[in-house]
């Protein structure tokens, strides 16, 4: 289950060992990064009933969740189909890299609403970093300031910032990770006063991104990873985990 960069790695993973497997992504776009993986694609959203059914009707016999480290819905609503269908599941999550970076001007927070309180006592111009999905929620918690969106360049990307009030000068659109350098002349192009971003570990840039911020003096806010929902050996933090799980799992079938 997932749309990102580290789902298509798992499923070349499973490509060379030859397991017979389906990546189920949300959107075109995560259809479009999945690439030429020999695994069946299935686009599109799932809630609960029609993931228990999809698990039962295939006879699923592993679910591996490598879906977005913030899609915590769509995290929940695997792990209790899973456990409704009695199949095991698996959580892949890159390392956050929070522990990496400390300064005064670096404000870890847990949620959204957390993020726009701190936001509220800082600069006007607030740059985030954060994705197209929740643009409606930083508007109603940020009505005050002037917000920036660096988003992905994509057509559905950019209606939802057009029906969010975003103009042409407050979006930027365009695919990362970028390096340190890249950044760092965004911010001043920009001209941010103040950056939200996530967790997103070393594969989403984490650093690159955020120590540019605080060397230019610029408040950087970031919004902790939710618990994942499984733990223990299920809880694999890098390709090689996921390869030593793999193999446990060929071994016992």
């Amino acid at each position: 289950m997932g749309g990102t960069s580290d789902a298509r790695l798992i499923c070349q993973q499973l490509d060379a060992a030859g397991v017979n497997y389906t990546l189920s992504v949300a959107t075109p776009t995560g259809q479009h990064l999945a690439g030429d993986i020999r695994g069946e694609v299935r686009c599109g959203r799932m809630d609960f009933a029609a993931m228990v059914t999809w698990l039962t009707q295939n006879q699923t016999r592993w679910v591996v969740d490598a879906s977005h480290p913030y899609a915590e819905v769509v995290s929940d609503t695997i792990a209790r189909a899973c456990q409704q269908v009695k199949v095991l599941l698996s959580r892949y999550q890159r390392p956050d890299q929070l522990a990496e970076l400390e300064h005064p001007l670096l404000h870890k927070v847990p949620t959204l609403e957390a993020a726009c309180e701190v936001a509220k006592g800082l600069g006007q111009r607030v740059l985030l970093t954060t994705g197209s999905k929740d643009l409606a929620r930083w508007r109603a918690g940020l009505a005050e300031k002037t917000l920036l969106a660096r988003v992905l360049p994509v057509a559905d990307v950019m209606t939802q910032c057009a029906e969010n009030g975003f103009g042409v000068t407050e979006i930027y659109a365009m695919c990362g990770p970028f390096s340190a350098e890249f950044n760092a002349a965004f911010y001043r192009q920009c001209r941010a006063d103040v950056m939200i971003t996530k967790a997103s570990g070393a594969e989403g840039g984490y650093q690159e991104k955020v120590q540019p911020c605080l060397d230019a003096g610029i408040p950087c806010i970031v919004i902790t990873r939710p618990m994942p929902a499984v733990s223990g050996e299920e809880l694999l933090e890098s390709q090689d985990a996921f390869s030593q799980r793999l193999r446990r799992w060929l071994a016992n079938q």
